[in-house]
């Protein structure tokens, strides 16, 4: 696929993978903010504890964003990083773009406490609950309250670890379905809920790809 095809509006979230001097994955997130075609792309300048990331000409970087039903890849190098008028990371054009789909009906099996909030009621306070099974476009979770009816928005929150790095993951979906719990009865988990994710930001909706398709990976890597 060329990166041309993509037809990427600016402003597009983009995540970016480098290495540490140790050999540890480092991420990145930052945005598409220009392209001359066939020669560089312009991206932001991803922050770290509120400064600059500094980048060197020649670093290769791995560049991954969502498109649709899965996830983009591509590789490039680091021709500059400028500050003026304002600071831009300048990344070599790609060759092409590789696609990782991922099927909406693939869930995971995972064991991830969350905080729910009802966005329906907005006078019902916040409870905890997990979530139980994940897909790119809903979940299970299994609460010790039952705080929710049938068509009711959720709003869920929790800090996850994606390859060794600490995100902010918030899914909003509405609930679709109510079963018994299975997997936490022992927790003391009451009711479980099935969840239509639905209103995701661009950056909630790239945690949660990255997420579920770190989860999946390493199912796999077990599979083998």
């Amino acid at each position: 696929m060329k990166f041309e095809d993509l037809k990427l509006a600016y402003g597009y979230p983009l995540q970016l993978q480098t290495s540490s001097l140790s050999g540890q994955p480092e991420r990145f997130s930052c945005r598409l903010i220009g392209c001359l075609p066939g020669r560089a792309l312009l991206l932001s300048v991803p922050k770290l504890s509120g400064k600059l990331v500094r980048f060197r000409a020649g670093q290769k970087i791995v560049v991954r964003l969502m498109i649709d039903n899965g996830i983009g890849v591509f590789a490039g190098m680091v021709e500059a990083q400028t500050t003026e008028p304002y600071p831009i990371l300048h990344l070599s054009f790609p060759e092409s773009v590789t696609f990782k789909g991922i099927r909406s009906a693939t869930r995971v099996t995972v064991h991830e406490k969350i905080e729910i909030t009802s966005v329906s009621d907005l006078t019902a306070s916040p409870v905890t609950g997990f979530i139980a099974d994940i897909s790119v476009n809903g979940c299970r979770i299994e609460l010790f309250s039952d705080v929710a009816e049938l068509g009711d928005m959720l709003e869920l929150q929790a800090v996850v670890d994606i390859l060794g790095l600490k995100h902010s993951l918030v899914l909003k979906g509405v609930v679709r379905s109510r079963v018994d719990p299975t997997d936490n009865i022992e927790e003391g988990a009451l009711v479980s809920y099935g969840i239509e994710f639905s209103d995701l930001s661009d950056d909630e909706r790239l945690i949660m790809y990255a997420y579920v398709f770190s989860h999946m990976a390493h199912q796999d890597q077990i599979a083998g």
